[in-house]
């Protein structure tokens, strides 16, 4: 039989692992018409212009450049970055706890996370166990995003451990296909029941009680 031999390290990314990050939860409380709703959200404060926050480009450069682009729209477009603590509703809390057993059992915990470096420091005084990690690549403090190769070889050259040593949990395909071809183990995240049986079949110290937790 085939012995499965067990990841050194654990690494997590952050945004729809272990928050749940969606701007929409923000914009229901500021455009009520859900047409006009998903068309700002696809048309104006679009995922290609959040991306260039999470390459180290100013929350304040964005939102300028974006105003000077639909400056009917400013303060929709400021209150992006005004109330970003709004678009997350709340943590993935089956997720955490899993992170928290694999802590307890002293197992090593990083995070690769295509974040500004601006709401990073939001980020994790509102969500403290967000500080638990071992290391934390943040793109915005690296200036290049997954699913560059560049920011995962700067955890491997932080850290000293191999990809093949680590195991790489990510909602996104080609963050996933990117790490997989750089030689970690990688695990697309789905729900935190799925992540605890990925993680428990490696032969890491989790539980299903911890993936279906809630807070």
């Amino acid at each position: 039989m085939l012995q499965i031999v067990r990841p050194k390290a654990v690494v997590f990314d952050v945004g729809n692992v272990l928050l749940d990050w969606n701007p929409a939860a923000l914009y229901e409380k500021l455009i009520p018409s859900a047409e006009e709703r998903t068309w700002f959200l696809t048309h104006v404060v679009t995922p290609g212009w959040h991306a260039a926050q999470d390459r180290g480009r100013s929350c304040a450069d964005g939102v300028a450049e974006l105003t000077k682009r639909f400056p009917g729209s400013s303060k929709l477009i400021e209150a992006f970055y005004d109330r970003w603590l709004e678009t997350i509703p709340g943590s993935i809390d089956g997720s955490v706890a899993l992170m928290g057993e694999l802590k307890a059992a002293g197992v090593p915990l990083y995070a690769i996370t295509n974040f500004s470096a601006e709401l990073w420091t939001i980020t994790i005084e509102a969500y403290p166990f967000l500080k638990d990690f071992d290391e934390v690549v943040v793109s915005g403090e690296v200036g290049f995003i997954k699913p560059d190769p560049r920011i995962y070889d700067v955890l491997v050259n932080r850290t000293g451990v191999e990809p093949a040593d680590m195991v790489f949990i990510d909602d996104r395909a080609d963050n996933v296909d990117a790490a997989q071809q750089l030689g970690f183990r990688a695990i697309r995240f789905t729900t935190p029941e799925a992540l605890g049986e990925d993680l428990a079949g490696l032969g890491l110290p989790v539980s299903l009680a911890a993936a279906n937790a809630t807070a």
